[in-house]
């Protein structure tokens, strides 16, 4: 990928914060305001990041989708078996960095994924790390994965993007924002959780396949609801607890701001499509693929589980991060 040269970076402090098991907690306050591209202030710029493995390894950056947290191992880790001790992201050869998008409280900002690699850097630059050497981005991290290459080429040595293009996909943006109208309804008339667990579930519906619903599932009416819309109500209720709305609606719109010219990106860049996928399609991936200048792999995992897949398929996921960070430990 070829990036542009960031202009310097907001002055900032480090703070430590608790020591788990499972990482190092710390966050980046920046002194002065953030100004977002689209002009507007980050009202809380916090940058929370957790830390897992020596400080003083190689660092990668492991990002996830938009409800994705820091926490990448451990009771809260979204990323288990994957990051951790003799995992594809092995905490004993890496300082593998994860942190919470932007924004932390139930603000609604425009954001994009620019932002989110702007904090990014800030936050290296803070903690001393001149070039990561490797960023591992996952569906919305990708598109960040791909912005942050783009903007700062010098500062990361080899991305991996998983399940996500240089742009939101036609179908993608179309479900997106039926999602964030029923959220807008639901908060002028007062029912927020109800309309935020219904995006939830027509969200989870474009996340997986049909084929795995198919086999899955007793879609039989049992009185007014199924197997089905059970395990649906089920999602978006528990997402109701994770997820502020407004924040919701900030990332779900930066997801849909993401514009990322492949021709640009000149670091060494692996894909990892799905067959299934809904989302960031096999053929949108083909497409990036085909335009980026130094594409380094392209692995395609054969799953029913669609866009999730890099949550549910651990075997293939390894095999594609072995070989994408083979080389990269001194």
């Amino acid at each position: 990928m070829t990036f542009n040269t960031l202009e310097a970076p907001v002055a900032a402090v480090l703070k430590p914060l608790a020591r788990t098991e499972d990482g190092v907690d710390q966050i980046i306050q920046p002194s002065s305001p953030f100004v977002l591209e689209s002009g507007e202030i980050l009202d809380d710029a916090r940058i929370n990041i957790r830390l897992h493995g020596r400080r003083e390894a190689p660092m990668v950056i492991v990002l996830g989708g938009i409800s994705a947290t820091r926490r990448l191992n451990g009771p809260d880790g979204w990323w288990n078996g994957i990051v951790g001790l003799g995992a594809a992201v092995d905490t004993a050869h890496f300082c593998a960095m994860g942190l919470d998008f932007a924004p932390n409280g139930d603000q609604r900002v425009h954001i994009a994924p620019i932002d989110q690699a702007r904090l990014i850097e800030l936050a290296l630059d803070k903690l001393g790390v001149a070039r990561a050497h490797a960023f591992i981005g996952a569906s919305y991290g990708g598109m960040v994965g791909l912005a942050f290459a783009q903007r700062a080429p010098k500062r990361l040595g080899r991305l991996c993007v998983v399940s996500a293009a240089h742009e939101p996909s036609p179908l993608g943006s179309a479900w997106r924002g039926v999602q964030r109208r029923i959220v807008e309804f639901s908060l002028e008339q007062g029912a927020t959780e109800c309309g935020l667990s219904l995006a939830r579930q027509l969200a989870m519906i474009t996340y997986r396949s049909a084929e795995e619903f198919q086999g899955r599932f007793d879609r039989r009416l049992d009185g007014h609801t199924s197997d089905l819309d059970r395990y649906l109500t089920a999602r978006g209720e528990a997402f109701c607890t994770a997820m502020p709305p407004k924040r919701w609606l900030s990332l779900s719109e930066s997801i849909d701001r993401t514009h990322v010219d492949p021709a640009a990106v000149s670091t060494p860049t692996t894909l990892v499509a799905c067959s299934s996928d809904q989302l960031a399609p096999l053929a949108q991936m083909e497409d990036l693929s085909r335009r980026l200048p130094r594409l380094a792999a392209f692995h395609v995992l054969t799953s029913i589980c669609g866009h999730d897949a890099f949550l549910k398929e651990h075997a293939q996921i390894t095999r594609a991060l072995r070989r994408f960070l083979d080389g990269v430990v001194p």
